[in-house]
C-alpha cells in the first residue's frame, strides 16, 4: 500500500513538474516577443478637440475618432458599476484572468454544443485592454494565450483604476463614439453625470457588439440587453431589484445631439480650425483633446446670419427671376379636376413624386423646400412635394419674380402665375410665415437662391474679440469665407483713413477743400486719370466734414495729393488695412485690396480712441487635463484672484495697447462719420435711433459694396458683391445694398442696449 501511494505521489509530482514546465515553456514561447506593455503608462488616446462659444455653447468638434477623455476619478460611480456588472464583476479581485469565469464559460459552451447559441467567452477587462491596445482582433488560441500573458503583466504594472480608465476611455460603443463620455453625448446628448439608470445600463450593454444592439436598427435587442445589464446590477447589489424593475419598464429613448448648425457659426468655427491647425498642427488638433473657448456671441451670430441672408435675398429679388431650378414631366391637371380623387390622378402623382425625389437639392437651399408646379390658374399655382403633400403659391407671393433683362431692367409686372411658372417647373419655396396676413397652412412663397454673396463681421472695438462672423449666404454651398479670404477693393470705405492722415497734418473737420475737376498724367501710355464724383457734378469749396458725409471723390484725391501719398500709405499700414500699398493717388479712393476682417478692425481702432488691437477668435485654449496653454489676454492681474471681497483696492488692469493715432484725431474722424449716418450716404441707418457712425463704400461699376460702422462698443463691417466680380447694377451702391444689412443688424443687436454716446477724449471742444 505504501509503495502504491509512493508511486501515485511520484506520478502526481511528475505531473505537477510537467505542468509547471509546460507553463514555463508556454510563457517563454509566447511571451518573448509580446509588445511592450509599459507603453500604456504613457498612452494618450486620441481625443477630439471641442470648440465653444463665449457663453460655453458647443459650436464645433474636430477629431479622427469621436472620443472624450475622462479621468477615472471624475467618472460617476454608477457608470463604473454598470460596466463591471456587464463585463467583469470580479475585476477588482482577479489577477488579470478570471479562471473561475473561464471554467464556467467552458462548461456552458459544452452544454450548448450542437445548438444555435454562440460560444461565450470570459475575457476580463484587463484582457480586453491587452487586446485593444497591444494585439490584433485575430481569433486564435495563440492570440488568446498572448492576451492572458499580457493581462498578468499589465496587472503587475498598473493599478486597477488605471486599467479601468484606459478601458472606459478607449472602448468603441457605436455611432462613431469612442469612450463612455463621447457615447453619452452621442446617444443621449448628456454628460456622464446626467445619465439616468436606464441610460447608463444601455451604454454598459454595448461593448460586446454595438451593432448587434443598435438602439434604432435593433431596438428590441437593445432593450433586452439593457434590461439584462440592469438585472446583473441588481444581482451584484449595486442597485436594488425594485430600481432594476422600474428602469427595465421604461422605454428606450435616444436624444441625438442637435447639430451645431451649418449657418450658426460655421464660418467662424472653420476659421478657428485653420488657426488651431496653423498653431498646433494636425495631430494636436485632431487627437489631443483641446478645449477651445472662443469669442463668439451666439445671439449676435444668429442676428448676423439672418440679416446677411435677408440682405442678399432682397438684392437678388430686386434683380428679377432667373427661372426654375429644374423641370420634370408632369401631366397637366385642370384646376377643376385638381382636387378630385381618381386613379388617373393617383398614377400621375406617383410619377411626379418619384421624378421630384430624383432632382438634386441645391446645397444653398437652406431651410426652404423643393416643389414642382402641378397646375396654374389666374390666382395661384398648385405645387407638390416629393412626400406627396400639396400646397399653393398665391399670386402676391410670386409677384416679385419679374424677368430680368440684359439691359439691367425688370420685365413687365406679373399679372398671373403663368407669367412666371410653367407646369413641371421645380422651384424653391418657403412656408408663409405665421404672422403674415395671408397665412394658411399649405401656402408657400416663391424663393430664389441669390447669385450674389457677402459677409458680415461684428467685433468688440476695445479688445478685438470677434463676436460674430458670417462668411457667406450659406456654409453648405460654399466654405469660402468672404470675411477673411476674399480680398476686395474697399472703395470709399477707405476714405476715413485719408481724412485721419489729413487731420494729423494740419487740417480740421471744418477745413475747406476744393471740389473741382482733377486731372493727372497716369504715366507713359496710360493717358490722363480723371477721377469723378458719383454724381458726376462738382460742388466747389467744401468742408472735410461735408466731403466725407457725401463721399466726395475729388475732395479726397485733392486732399491726399496735398498731404502726400506717403502719409496715406503710412496710415493704411498703421491700421493694418494693407501692406506694401503703392503710393499712387487712386489708392486714396480705395483701389487697393483688403479683407472685411482687416477693415472692420481698422474702423474699430477709430472708435476705441486710436488704440491698436488685433482681431481674435480665441480667448483661451486648454489641453486634455485642463491646463491653459494659450490665453489671448496676456495682461497680468494678481489682484483679480481673490477668495472674496475684503474692502481691498479695485484691481487695475494695465492697458498694453499701442496708441497709433492721437485720441483727439480718432474722435474727430468718429464725429465726421457720425454725420454720414445723420445726413450723408448712410442716412438710412438713422432709423435705428442709437448713436452710430460709419462709411459706405462702392467701387467702380458697383462691383463691390460696403458699409463699415460702429456704435461706441460694437464695430461692424458688411461687404456684398459677386464672387466673380461684376457690376451689381447701375443704381446699386453701398447705400442701397450694404447699409440695410448694417441697419437691421444694429437695430436687433442694440435693441436692449441704452443709447450710449460716443466718448469724447480730453482736449476736444
Amino acid at each position: 500500500m505504501i509503495r502504491v501511494l509512493a508511486v501515485l505521489f511520484s506520478l502526481l509530482l511528475l505531473a505537477i513538474i510537467a505542468a509547471g514546465g509546460g507553463s514555463l515553456y508556454v510563457l517563454w514561447q509566447f511571451g518573448r516577443d509580446l509588445p511592450d506593455y509599459t507603453q500604456l503608462a504613457d498612452y494618450r488616446p486620441p481625443v477630439m478637440s471641442r470648440v465653444h462659444a463665449g457663453d460655453g455653447t458647443l459650436i464645433a468638434e474636430f477629431a479622427r475618432q469621436r472620443r472624450l477623455f475622462v479621468p477615472i476619478a471624475a467618472m460617476p460611480r454608477r457608470v463604473i458599476q454598470a460596466f463591471l456588472s456587464a463585463e467583469d464583476k470580479t475585476f477588482y479581485t482577479h489577477p488579470g484572468v478570471d479562471f473561475a469565469g473561464i471554467a464556467s464559460a467552458a462548461l456552458r459552451n459544452v452544454r450548448n454544443m450542437g445548438g444555435k447559441r454562440r460560444p461565450v467567452g470570459a475575457s476580463t477587462i484587463t484582457q480586453q485592454v491587452a487586446k485593444n491596445f497591444l494585439l490584433t482582433n485575430e481569433v486564435s488560441i495563440v492570440r488568446k494565450i498572448k492576451e492572458m500573458i499580457l493581462a498578468f503583466r499589465i496587472e503587475h504594472a498598473f493599478t486597477k483604476d488605471q486599467i479601468l480608465e484606459l478601458y472606459l476611455n478607449e472602448i468603441y460603443l457605436g455611432l462613431g463614439a469612442y469612450g463612455v463620455a463621447a457615447a453619452a453625448l452621442n446617444y443621449f446628448d448628456k454628460p456622464l453625470d446626467d445619465l439616468n439608470l436606464e441610460e447608463t445600463a444601455l451604454l454598459a450593454a454595448l461593448p460586446k457588439a454595438p451593432n448587434n444592439y443598435h438602439p434604432i436598427r435593433r431596438h428590441q435587442a437593445a432593450v433586452d440587453r439593457r434590461n439584462w445589464v440592469l438585472g446583473r446590477m441588481a444581482v451584484n447589489r449595486v442597485i436594488s431589484p425594485l430600481d432594476a424593475k422600474r428602469a427595465s419598464a421604461r422605454p428606450l429613448l435616444l436624444r441625438r445631439p442637435v447639430s451645431n448648425g451649418v449657418a450658426e457659426g460655421s464660418f467662424f468655427a472653420e476659421e478657428v480650425r485653420r488657426e488651431l491647425l496653423q498653431r498646433y498642427g494636425e495631430q494636436r488638433l485632431y487627437e489631443e483633446g483641446l478645449s477651445v473657448r472662443t469669442t463668439l456671441d451666439p445671439a449676435l451670430q444668429a442676428i448676423a446670419d439672418r440679416n446677411l441672408r435677408a440682405g442678399l435675398e432682397a438684392y437678388d429679388r430686386r434683380h428679377g427671376w432667373r427661372g426654375p431650378l429644374d423641370s420634370i414631366a408632369v401631366t397637366a391637371i385642370s384646376g377643376d379636376r385638381f382636387n378630385e380623387k381618381s386613379n388617373e390622378k393617383s398614377d400621375d402623382k406617383a410619377k411626379w413624386m418619384a421624378a421630384l425625389a430624383k432632382v438634386a437639392i441645391p446645397k444653398a437651399i437652406g431651410g426652404w423646400y423643393m416643389a414642382v408646379v402641378l397646375a396654374l390658374d389666374g390666382a395661384q399655382a398648385e405645387i407638390g412635394f416629393s412626400n406627396g403633400v400639396e400646397g399653393q403659391i398665391l399670386l402676391k407671393h410670386l409677384a416679385w419674380a419679374r424677368p430680368w433683362r440684359k439691359g439691367e431692367t425688370l420685365g413687365p409686372k406679373v399679372r398671373r402665375p403663368g407669367d412666371v411658372l410653367a407646369i413641371g417647373d421645380v422651384v424653391a419655396v418657403a412656408a408663409v410665415p405665421k404672422d403674415d396676413e395671408d397665412y394658411v397652412p399649405g401656402r408657400y412663397t416663391l424663393q430664389q437662391i441669390p447669385a450674389i454673396n457677402g459677409a458680415l463681421v461684428a467685433m468688440d472695438p476695445h479688445t478685438g474679440r470677434v463676436l460674430a462672423m458670417s462668411g457667406g449666404y450659406t456654409y453648405r454651398a460654399s466654405q469660402f469665407n468672404r470675411a477673411t479670404q476674399a480680398r476686395r477693393q474697399p472703395g470709399s470705405a477707405f476714405k476715413p483713413f485719408v481724412y485721419a492722415a489729413a487731420l494729423e497734418n494740419g487740417f480740421t473737420p471744418s477745413s475747406m477743400v476744393l471740389d473741382a475737376p482733377f486731372v493727372i498724367d497716369a504715366g507713359k501710355g496710360q493717358g490722363k486719370w480723371k477721377p469723378a464724383n458719383y454724381t458726376k457734378r462738382f460742388y466747389g469749396p467744401s468742408t472735410l466734414r461735408l466731403g466725407i458725409e457725401k463721399s466726395r471723390n475729388l475732395m479726397t484725391v485733392r486732399l491726399a495729393n496735398y498731404i502726400g501719398m506717403d502719409k496715406v500709405v503710412d496710415y493704411a499700414e498703421r491700421f493694418g488695412i494693407m501692406e506694401n500699398m503703392p503710393p499712387l493717388l487712386p489708392m486714396s479712393l480705395g483701389a487697393g485690396e483688403t479683407t472685411l476682417l482687416r477693415l472692420t478692425t481698422a474702423y474699430a481702432m477709430l472708435v476705441n480712441g486710436g488704440k491698436r488691437i488685433v482681431p481674435a477668435l480665441i480667448d483661451r485654449i486648454q489641453d486634455r487635463r485642463g491646463q491653459t496653454v494659450f490665453r489671448h489676454d496676456e495682461r497680468d492681474c494678481r489682484g483679480c484672484v481673490s477668495s472674496g471681497w475684503h474692502d481691498q483696492a479695485v484691481p487695475v488692469l494695465p492697458d498694453l495697447r499701442a496708441q497709433i493715432i492721437e485720441p483727439g484725431t480718432a474722435y474727430q474722424v468718429v464725429s465726421m462719420l457720425q454725420g454720414v449716418v445723420q445726413r450723408g450716404t448712410g442716412v438710412r441707418i438713422k432709423a435705428v435711433g442709437k448713436p452710430l457712425a460709419g462709411k459706405t463704400g462702392t467701387t467702380n461699376k458697383s462691383r463691390d459694396t460696403w458699409f463699415m460702422g460702429f456704435s461706441p462698443d460694437l464695430a461692424v463691417g458688411v461687404y456684398i458683391g459677386f464672387d466673380n466680380p461684376r457690376s451689381m447694377g447701375r443704381r446699386e451702391t453701398g447705400s442701397s445694398v450694404a447699409v440695410p444689412v448694417f441697419r437691421d443688424f444694429m437695430a436687433e443687436a442694440l435693441a436692449k442696449q441704452p443709447a450710449i454716446p460716443f466718448r469724447i477724449p480730453p482736449g476736444i471742444q
